[in-house]
């Protein structure tokens, strides 16, 4: 596949986007709250060095090749590489089909696609220049190990540089603290396509992304809307991506595995599948987190998914008409323990670090099998990951958390999780019931 892309003059960007465009720094950030048009700045840098600097090579990466693939590529052709008929000045060429490997440009630049679950497909080459999307969500380890792949020894551009885009996270987060970067704020007025500098007002575009922007609540407020760098306060579980993510890996077949469900059609529906290692530690290995599906729907991709699986138990809500959908379409459950105060201690319990140095719970990356696109665009988890840092107590008038029990919102993924930690900790690892399962004589009852 061929694109035609414009020339490498550079659009009109301000505030934070303009001085990524100046900065020659080694590494630099451009953070923001959401909508900013950080990675479009982003992206239109790294396509100009390309364009001006022949043979030199370049990596856009992030934290997993599937994200990166669903996210910035897409930006990267369709908004970065435009294919009018009337431009032929700079064709550049795809390969890889849908999942592209890397492209190349006529005067011989080349930039590779990456995630940093497969680094050795690339981290063993030199690159002039490095574009990292969503750098939140990388730990440490990877920044180093992407720094150190752009020392100068590529040797085809002037000067090398490690540049990327990134949400706000927490004051503590690695990108706050390192010294040698340097991180630029980007802020909704510097994005023209939301506000008119010349007129001093907010565009059609910007009126309509603002008022969505300010019904955040909480942390997202915070961050997505005023570009904040804060923690959370009242977070109920401590969290730690560093710690609790894990490589995605191929489950063997002797671990136990469940599946934990939480009800939802205009609130998302989820369906957790947990696999318990011989250790008994347990691991989210794939996700469905989806709104406006039937139950029969779900049930149809669930049995998919989870075929030549051995699957110990379904845990689920105790809607019994969603229930009984789901018997009736071949999937039976066992109504969850729903305890909230002691589910939460359960959780916490493994969250924390154990004897040998390790949590009891991880979220494997990439999990997710599908992401809602309604909820991304009203910035709205979209994931069990991406509930906890707005899974919080309520404050009282001191500012300081009631830790009774959580606000309960956006909190799917936190009850399904909960719902598979009590099955597997508490009670619900005991020989399921008659009356826990629903029967078919149920189904009659509700169905007639």
């Amino acid at each position: 596949m061929t694109f035609i892309a414009e020339t490498a003059e550079a659009p009109q960007f301000r505030g934070g986007a303009q001085h990524l465009w100046e900065s020659k720094h080694h590494e630099v950030m451009l953070s923001g709250p959401y909508e900013t048009g950080k990675t479009f700045a982003t992206l239109s840098k790294l396509h100009a060095l390309l364009c001006v600097f022949p043979r030199s090579r370049a990596l856009m990466v992030r934290k997993t090749y599937k994200s990166i693939v669903n996210s910035a590529v897409v930006t990267y052709e369709q908004k970065i590489l435009p294919v009018p008929p009337s431009h032929r000045r700079c064709p550049v060429r795809k390969f890889g089909g849908e999942k592209p490997e890397f492209y190349r440009y006529p005067n011989g630049s080349r930039l590779i696609v990456g995630g940093m679950d497969s680094p050795d497909k690339f981290l063993s080459a030199e690159y002039d220049f490095i574009y990292i999307n969503q750098a939140e969500e990388l730990r440490l380890d990877d920044w180093e190990k992407l720094v150190g792949r752009a020392t100068g020894r590529a040797g085809n551009a002037p000067y090398t540089q490690v540049f990327g885009d990134c949400n706000p996270d927490a004051p503590t987060h690695w990108i706050k603290q390192r010294a040698q970067l340097r991180v630029l704020e980007s802020r909704h007025e510097d994005n023209p396509r939301l506000y008119d500098a010349e007129q001093c007002r907010w565009t059609a575009q910007g009126e309509q992304t603002i008022a969505i922007l300010d019904g955040l609540t909480g942390l997202r407020y915070k961050r997505g809307r005023k570009g904040l760098w804060v923690a959370a306060e009242g977070q109920v579980y401590e969290y730690d991506p560093v710690a609790h993510d894990k490589a995605p890996f191929v489950v063997p077949p002797a671990w136990r595995r469940l599946r934990a469900i939480d009800f939802g059609y205009t609130n998302p529906f989820v369906c957790q599948w947990w696999a318990i290692d011989p250790d008994g530690r347990m691991h989210l290995y794939r996700e469905l987190y989806m709104t406006k599906r039937t139950v029969k729907v779900h049930a149809e991709l669930i049995k998919k998914l989870s075929l030549g699986e051995s699957i110990e138990a379904t845990v689920a809500d105790h809607d019994a008409e969603d229930r009984a959908t789901l018997s009736e379409n071949g999937i039976e459950t066992i109504a969850a323990d729903k305890r909230i105060k002691v589910g939460i201690e359960k959780v916490e319990e493994r969250l924390k670090t154990a004897g040998d140095g390790k949590p009891r719970l991880y979220l494997v990356e990439d999990a997710l099998y599908e992401r809602d696109e309604e909820l991304k665009a009203n910035y709205k988890p979209v994931s069990t990951a991406e509930e906890f840092p707005g899974y919080i107590y309520p404050l009282a008038g001191d500012g300081k958390p009631v830790k009774e029990l959580p606000v309960d919102l956006d909190n799917h993924g936190m009850d399904a999780m909960r719902y598979a930690v009590m099955y597997v900790d508490g009670k619900g690892n005991e020989p399921a019931t008659a009356s826990q399962i629903v029967s078919r004589a149920a189904i009659e009852k509700i169905f007639g």
